[in-house]
């Protein structure tokens, strides 16, 4: 794992203890199949939660929220139904988050935006 991916990977934890502490049941991480991959799936009380984590060590590329481009969506949007058509809960209500995590100065600043975005395909 190069730092990069371990940078990424320690934004992750700190976004799965965040969502648990917020009452998010976490369900599974970085779910991969052939058309994509979520960082995490969750339930928020009955609504199957696909959340995307992103991590910044700092503002020079602006913020974590610009990094979901609308490709970045579709990719998300497709993976989301292969997971809801493959695991039989096409009925699901469900919803996508994100989860940034900006570190600035030694200090993470975690905010979860619920409903970031609607599908996209």
């Amino acid at each position: 794992m190069n730092q990069r991916q371990a940078f990424g990977k320690a934004g992750e934890d700190l976004a799965v203890r965040y969502l648990k502490k917020n009452g998010y049941k976490v369900l599974e991480r970085n779910y991969s199949c052939p058309v994509g991959e979520i960082d995490i799936i969750a339930k928020d009380k009955k609504t199957l939660v696909f959340v995307e984590v992103k991590t910044r060590r700092s503002r020079s590329y602006g913020s974590a929220r610009l990094a979901i481009t609308p490709h970045k969506k579709r990719k998300i949007s497709m993976t989301a139904l292969y997971y809801l058509k493959s695991n039989q809960q096409m009925d699901q209500d469900a919803r996508f988050d994100v989860v940034t995590v900006q570190s600035t100065g030694g200090m993470q600043e975690i905010d979860l935006i619920q409903n970031a975005f609607d599908l996209a395909y």
